[in-house]
C-alpha cells in the first residue's frame, strides 16, 4: 500500500534530485520511516492487476498514484507509457528513481500528496492507484482528485486488498473508515463514467514484499466518456 513535483515547477526527471514536497509533513515522515526500516519494502515487480488490466490499452500518459519504489512506473515506461509517478515518501522516490535509471527509462517524479499535487486536470489516459493509502476527508478530496486527473476517453484503475474495508479498528491505529476504498469512488460516478470492471478476484501477487499475504483484490476499472 502506498499513498512528487516542486510547488509550481515541472516534475523532476529521472536524474534530478527529489527534494521539495507538497503535502502534510507528518504523512511524509510516516511513510519515510516505513521505507527506512527496510532495505526494500515491496517486491520490485509490477502488480498483477495492473499488468492484466492495461494489456488491451494503447500506451499514452499515465499517472501512477502512490508509486512506492517504482516497480509499476518502470514497467509502464518500458511498455511505451509516458509516466508520471506520485509518492509522498522521498525515501521511496529516491529508490524508484534509481530503479528507473538502471532500467534506462524516463519517469516524471512528483513528490506530493495526491490532493496537493499540481497536476494538470483531465490529462492522463490512465490513472493507476494500486493499493493506495488515501485518507478520506468530508469533501472526498482524494476521490475527486483521482477522477479529475483522468482525460476524456481515459481509464481509472483502482485496486485494493479485498476485505480491508470491513476490518475492525485495531491497536496499531488502523481504522478502515479513515481510508478511501473503491466503493467511495464509484459513489461519485455520474453519466460521464462507465464502469468496465468492478469485481473481487484472486490476487496475482508478486513474491515477497509487504502485503504479499493478501489473497484477493478488489478491482475497479472505469472509463471517462466526457
Amino acid at each position: 500500500m502506498t499513498d512528487n513535483i516542486a510547488a509550481g515547477s515541472p516534475a523532476t526527471d529521472t536524474h534530478a534530485p527529489i527534494d521539495a514536497y507538497v503535502g502534510d509533513p507528518a504523512v511524509r515522515e510516516e511513510w519515510d520511516n516505513r521505507y527506512t526500516d527496510r532495505e526494500r519494502l515491496w517486491s520490485g515487480r509490477p502488480n498483477g492487476a495492473l499488468v492484466a488490466e492495461v494489456a488491451d490499452l494503447t500506451p499514452g500518459r499515465v499517472l501512477d498514484v502512490g508509486c512506492g519504489e517504482g516497480a509499476d512506473a518502470v514497467w509502464l515506461a518500458r511498455r511505451g507509457w509516458d509516466v508520471t509517478a506520485l509518492e509522498v515518501s522521498g525515501v521511496a522516490l529516491e529508490r524508484a528513481a534509481g530503479h528507473a535509471r538502471n532500467a534506462g527509462v524516463t519517469v516524471q517524479w512528483v513528490h506530493a500528496a495526491l490532493t496537493d499535487a499540481p497536476l494538470p486536470p483531465a490529462s492522463f489516459d490512465l490513472v493507476s492507484a494500486q493499493y493506495p493509502a488515501l485518507l478520506r476527508t468530508p469533501d472526498a478530496a482524494a476521490e475527486r482528485a483521482l477522477l479529475a486527473a483522468v482525460a476524456v476517453g481515459g481509464v481509472l484503475l483502482l485496486v485494493h486488498h479485498a476485505g480491508m474495508d470491513k476490518r475492525q479498528p485495531d491497536e496499531s491505529g488502523f481504522d478502515p473508515a479513515d481510508y478511501v476504498w473503491p466503493v467511495a469512488v464509484t459513489a461519485l460516478f455520474d453519466d460521464d463514467w462507465v464502469v468496465e470492471v468492478d469485481e473481487q478476484r484472486p490476487r496475482v501477487a508478486p513474491e515477497g514484499g509487504a502485503g504479499a499475504h493478501h489473497t484477493d483484490d478488489l478491482v475497479l476499472r472505469a472509463r471517462r466518456l466526457r
